[in-house]
């Protein structure tokens, strides 16, 4: 692929088009309703118990995060109650219609001068996993990333050997755009890191799939998809 550019006006050498410079704004404490459910500020106290009986009995949701497993309620949410805090990454709680907290994510990586925005710290329960919620959620952070915040650039970035977040990341609409070898340490070990990126121009026809996949008529009476995700991105 061809980088876009044009002529320098004083060297003549290529250089990248103009883009408009004015900085992107940070996340906040929104509420991003959605027909699955919703997604909110993490908050410990509301979401942490909810949370950990949700994750308690599947260790291996923990398995390519910096953190976890943990050993009992009080230390998840002691965890929890630390990242609340931070604003870069910044969390979310995703939560079902009844309001119990079924996963977390971040926006994090924030650059508004650049507008660039990565989700991460994508931690889904078995509750969660394979639901319509799950699609859902990523589609919210995502219009809230592009429509809201003004970025231009949405990242998704996973240990290379995560294979069901690759596959994620693919289904989901991002773009692969290579490999960074031995890129971090995590818990003591090795880390090549996939990095994947969906950009403003790319989002109105993502937008069209998500919308189009989550519509009431793409589900059966039993709550099946009647066409896939991938699909929904070729239909016209």
């Amino acid at each position: 692929m061809t980088t876009p550019s044009e002529p320098h006006p004083y060297s003549g050498f290529p250089v990248g088009l103009p883009v408009d410079p004015t900085p992107a704004r940070r996340p906040g404490p929104v509420v991003l309703e959605g027909r699955f459910g919703r997604v909110e500020h993490l908050d410990a106290a509301r979401h942490g118990e909810a949370f950990w009986e949700a994750v308690k009995d599947d260790d291996t949701v923990w398995t390519y995060m910096g953190v976890g497993a943990f050993a009992d309620a009080e230390s998840l949410v002691g965890l929890l109650a630390e990242r609340q805090q931070l604003v870069d990454p910044y969390w979310y709680a995703i939560l079902e219609p009844s309001g119990q907290a079924v996963g977390i994510a971040s926006l994090m990586a924030i650059r508004p001068e650049f507008r660039v925005i990565e989700v991460g710290g994508i931690v889904y329960s078995p509750t969660l996993q394979r639901t319509p919620l799950a699609t859902e959620a990523q589609y919210l952070l995502a219009r809230y990333a592009f429509e809201d915040l003004g970025y231009r650039r949405y990242e998704w970035k996973c240990d290379a050997l995560n294979a069901a977040s690759r596959r994620a990341a693919e289904r989901l609409g991002f773009a692969y755009e290579g490999l960074f070898r031995q890129h971090m340490i995590i818990k003591g070990r090795n880390r090549d890191t996939a990095w994947f990126s969906m950009l403003d121009s790319e989002w109105p026809a993502r937008k069209q799939a998500f919308e189009r996949w989550l519509a009431p008529a793409n589900f059966d009476e039993r709550g099946r998809q009647r066409t896939r995700l991938i699909r929904a991105r070729t239909l016209r």
